[in-house]
């Protein structure tokens, strides 16, 4: 007696359960809008530089009509650029290297507590930042040391940071502490210490303060207008004020492209140092 076991094939309905994010989708397009909000200034800036001076007055936000790149060298050459670019780089480069090699030495041994009263002095850097600049005592100091118009005088203004400083004694607060306590076994001192174990550990943190500094120095307009009067001196931010002052009319597209040609150093800068400046905002907590 055989028995016959017959299998029928059971047809399974295969059903997409997919669903449509749509808190993505949202985040999404609100970053394109806020993208074309911040873009649209930009975008405007530069059609504007593009422009001829009867365009402009014409319909200022119309797209230009031609390309009229003689702009760009008129200001390049009208307004003594070149020379002011010149100073510029000096002394925000200046004042950029010589402020990172003092923070680090001062945020070191009060992150560390070498020194009687560190959190006193990290909350009296707190507290700087919230303080407006002591503008008619410090122009009086300037006055009697005789740095008045004086570029290495205009440079160490930038020494008086206290964001930098608070940023590098949080970071080398995250370094584990037995890290110094093995390399002073081994006989090293406290410049040893920092030299060897610290400073190599330091990238993120003097990258972030290495933007902070260099954009600070670079879009400083009210430092130089009150601290330089030597024409020969001026920054690119004065050089934009002299450009409008000499021009007989108010030549927007010329002063459009003036401004342009001061942003292509930031632009240049992050386009090179993005990465490690998103490391280090990571790293130390910076986040938006």
């Amino acid at each position: 007696m055989s028995t016959t076991v017959a299998t029928a094939p059971t047809a399974r309905k295969v059903t997409d359960t997919r669903t449509i994010n749509w808190g993505r989708i949202l985040s999404y397009v609100l970053l394109v809008l806020f993208a074309i909000i911040y873009l649209g200034p930009l975008l405007m800036l530069v059609s504007t530089s593009l422009k001829t001076l009867p365009d402009f007055m014409k319909n200022a936000t119309s797209l230009p009509t031609s390309l009229n790149f003689k702009n760009f060298t008129e200001a390049w050459t009208r307004a003594n650029f070149p020379r002011y670019l010149t100073n510029t780089v000096l002394y925000t480069v200046s004042a950029t290297v010589i402020y990172l090699v003092t923070a680090v030495f001062v945020a070191f041994p009060i992150s560390r507590g070498y020194v009687k009263g560190a959190k006193i002095l990290l909350t009296l850097f707190v507290i700087a930042l919230f303080l407006p600049v002591a503008l008619i005592p410090q122009f009086q100091l300037m006055l009697a040391l005789g740095l008045y118009n004086n570029p290495f005088g205009y440079v160490l203004l930038f020494l008086v940071n206290p964001i930098g400083i608070i940023i590098l004694v949080n970071y080398i607060k995250t370094l584990p502490k037995e890290m110094d306590e093995a390399a002073a076994i081994d006989g090293c001192g406290p410049f040893q210490i920092f030299w060897r174990i610290i400073l190599p550990l330091l990238g993120p943190a003097l990258a972030v303060t290495t933007a902070f500094t260099f954009i600070w120095t670079w879009d400083d307009f009210f430092g130089p207008l009150i601290y330089l009067s030597d024409i020969r001196s001026y920054t690119v931010q004065l050089g934009l004020r002299t450009f409008v002052d000499s021009s007989a009319e108010s030549d927007w597209s010329g002063l459009f492209a003036m401004s342009i040609l001061t942003l292509v150093p930031v632009f240049v800068f992050f386009l090179f140092f993005q990465r490690l400046l998103i490391e280090g905002i990571a790293t130390t907590g910076m986040k938006r």
